[in-house]
């Protein structure tokens, strides 16, 4: 855990270093879990709300896309419960004056049972090499049967306490694992009481017209107020999806682990209208695109898992996570939910307008059910740099920095370089770069050696390389380099488009989805 710790640590460093992720406001010290995104960072973010969009819009003929406001009617949060029940457990340590979220204290709980398992398990596939059951091992070893036993008690509690919502079982729960505090290293723990996550503010002229509004902690609800327009005016029939890219924004009191929890952050959402009584097969069908998705970057799927909630939310009746193994542990990024049909008649109960679905085929009104897809982008993005960070060893005994980016998400596609400032190559090198820009990002660099701009490259996560040398004005040939494997080959400078395109455009990754 240590060894990732560091890992961690490394990746936090070199995104502010290399123009991916800034902390925000830095020069007046920062605004805790606010970050901004870099000239990379940027680029790299928007490639992946590029390969979500195209993937729901382009890829579903049944779905189409929105873009609703941050400033929404107040009364919508009311109906939808975010006013009365957005909360999270929240205990203070005495000693420290720190506040922790309870069930995420009881979660990494959790995960240390896991890990004790994990690391015996690891133990034993080392000393018995190929002949190595694992099913066997874990069914039959005493310190694994012990742990498993442990966390598989503690689990069964949990959540218990979490869908009575029985804080003081939370509490009881702190105390007779012994969980103490990070900072302290004490177990002088207060009584867990909830926390309302929303951010309001007033909207008006004057002050005594002022109308208190939030700032909305979810993109949900403009899809769902807005999903009758969108009907209608597209002449959708069910099935049905709306999705929506948009900031939101909430309260965390237990802001951490860099960009992975945040106050201001943005999601990638799809609300599907479904049937009422189809929803858990769409359910179902939905897990499975959702996790073809993520697992579509060649990230291995031994990194992903899904992860049924132990408490389900006042509106839904399935819900899971998709989760990625990040340095800190298996950690959710995508959120798919059967919502029921509570969002929509709750608004229709508050706003007192009806939105019921008349369903041509059965001649029937009814209010539909809805399947939510939910991923945070900044997760995303963190997800992908962590599993695309390597400190790789090169045979020459050196080491290198290097992100192993998918093509379709890297900032910077290609970079064309001139071996020398010299002798007329910049300006060919310049000249290529022209060319291929309105295919695809390129930069130019001809700043250092070319041992050194590679290296830049790698560090950023730039695909391929392109150097420009004397022969090049003789042959119309360049060097072209993958960052990968480090191989190099020359190539026509005519070719260069048709064999990087394909591989570094978003539709190379949406061909495998089909």
């Amino acid at each position: 855990m240590a060894q990732q710790d560091d890992i961690f640590k490394k990746v936090i460093a070199h995104c502010k270093e290399y123009g991916f992720v800034f902390p925000s406001s830095e020069i007046y010290d920062g605004l805790g879990a606010v970050y901004d995104y870099g000239q990379n960072g940027v680029m790299m973010k928007n490639n992946i709300k590029d390969y979500w969009w195209k993937s729901m819009v382009l890829l579903h003929d049944n779905i189409v896309g929105i873009d609703s406001c941050i400033f929404m009617h107040p009364t919508i949060w009311k109906a939808s419960g975010h006013v009365d029940a957005f909360n999270d457990p929240l205990i203070d340590n005495r000693d420290s004056k720190k506040r922790y979220r309870a069930d995420v204290l009881i979660e990494d709980q959790l995960a240390k049972y896991d890990d004790k398992i994990q690391k015996e398990v690891d133990k034993a596939a080392k000393r018995f090499g190929e002949a190595f059951d694992e099913a066997q091992f874990r069914a039959t070893n005493q310190r694994v049967l012990d742990n498993q036993a442990k966390r598989d008690a503690l689990h069964e509690r949990f959540a218990k306490a979490l869908n009575d919502n029985n804080l003081e079982e939370l509490k009881q729960i702190i105390l007779d694992e012994e969980i103490v505090c990070p900072i302290s290293g004490t177990r002088n723990w207060t009584d867990v009481r909830q926390f309302n996550l929303m951010f309001s503010t007033e909207m008006g002229a004057s002050a005594d017209a002022a109308m208190k509004i939030y700032l909305r902690p979810e993109t949900a609800q403009g899809i769902f107020v807005n999903y009758l327009n969108v009907q209608k005016t597209g002449n959708m029939k069910i099935p049905f999806g709306i999705a929506q890219i948009g900031k939101a924004f909430r309260n965390e009191i237990v802001a951490r682990q860099f960009i992975f929890r945040m106050r201001e952050f943005e999601q990638m959402e799809m609300q599907f209208f479904v049937k009422p009584g189809t929803e858990l097969d769409w359910f179902a069908k939905w897990k499975e695109t959702r996790m073809a998705w993520h697992q579509n970057l060649g990230f291995g799927a031994e990194n992903y898992r899904f992860h049924d909630h132990d408490k389900l939310a006042h509106y839904a009746n399935a819900a899971t996570d998709v989760e990625f193994k990040m340095p800190f542990g298996f950690k959710e990024v995508e959120g798919i939910h059967s919502r029921t049909n509570f969002d929509l008649s709750q608004h229709e109960k508050y706003s007192g307008k009806s939105i019921k679905y008349f369903d041509p085929e059965t001649n029937e009104s009814y209010v539909p059910y809805v399947i939510e897809t939910s991923i945070g982008v900044d997760r995303m993005f963190l997800s992908v740099i962590c599993h695309s960070y390597e400190e790789e060893k090169l045979e020459n005994g050196e080491t290198r920095v290097v992100l192993h980016l998918p093509a379709a998400l890297a900032p910077t596609k290609l970079c064309v370089m001139p071996l020398v400032k010299k002798n007329g190559l910049p300006e060919k090198a310049r000249e290529i770069m022209d060319e291929l820009k309105f295919h695809f990002n390129v930069s130019y660099d001809e700043k250092g050696s070319i041992g050194k701009r590679y290296r830049k490259q790698d560090a950023v996560g730039t695909p391929y390389c392109v150097t420009v040398d004397f022969d090049t004005l003789e042959d119309g040939c360049v060097t072209l380099r993958d960052r990968d494997t480090m191989e190099q080959q020359r190539v026509k400078i005519s070719d260069l488009c048709k064999l990087i395109e394909d591989k570094v455009s978003i539709t190379s990754l949406l061909k495998n989805l089909k």
